[in-house]
């Protein structure tokens, strides 16, 4: 009997170790986890969603952020086989904080002080970052000629926070290339720096779509 209680006890203390790993990744602690700034609030969530009472500015989120109304510069190039729309969907949430417009604490109705600053700081010129908002299906495959198809098995993440998938099921939102293609905003499954999904040492991140 003794032998099976010491049995349980050695299983139940792996799963919890096995738990505290796989939540390590998480938000708490990240470069999003607001709750330790006084800004109103201890919780995590709040400072971009809201249950009830949110801003409701983004429909299915329940996004509780100021949103941006910058006009922005977007990138242009004559190679492109894509068109760059205005930015909008989950990656216009984004530019919220980091278009630099928008202070980071302006969350539900309050008017905040503190604005991203430095590199996270993309300002209103997009011209010079990686184009948002483009739709990645079969036709720019095909246009493009360097382009992976969609179809190709990407895995994000490191160690005990992985997942695997394809390119349009881990990495495109609604079939189209967002920030969120790129930066795990949740922090969950982050590879090397920048919340990046996959690490990009020696282009690795560039190379899991651009095939040359």
């Amino acid at each position: 009997m003794r032998a099976k209680w010491i049995t349980r006890l050695l299983i139940g203390a792996g799963l919890l170790a096995a738990a505290q790993g796989a939540a390590a990744g998480q938000i708490t602690g990240s470069a999003h986890d607001f709750s330790a700034r006084g800004w109103g609030s201890s919780e995590i969530c709040i400072f971009c969603h809201a249950p009830h009472n949110n801003a409701n500015v983004a429909g299915d989120v329940l996004w509780n952020h100021a949103l941006s109304t910058a006009t922005y510069t977007l990138y242009s190039s004559p190679s492109m086989n894509a068109t760059v729309p205005v930015p909008g969907g989950v990656s216009k949430l984004c530019l919220s904080c980091h278009d630099g417009t928008v202070a980071i604490d302006s969350w539900g109705a309050r008017t905040g002080t503190v604005f991203v600053t430095g590199g996270k700081n993309l300002g209103t010129n997009l011209s010079n970052d990686h184009p948002i908002g483009i739709l990645y299906d079969a036709a720019l495959v095909t246009a493009d000629g360097t382009l992976r198809p969609t179809t190709t098995a990407v895995t994000i993440g490191s160690g005990a926070q992985t997942k695997s998938g394809t390119i349009a099921s881990v990495l495109l939102s609604a079939s189209k290339v967002e920030c969120s293609s790129c930066h795990d905003v949740h922090n969950t499954f982050t590879s090397g720096g920048d919340l990046l999904k996959i690490a990009n040492t020696a282009s690795g991140l560039c190379l899991t779509c651009h095939g040359k």
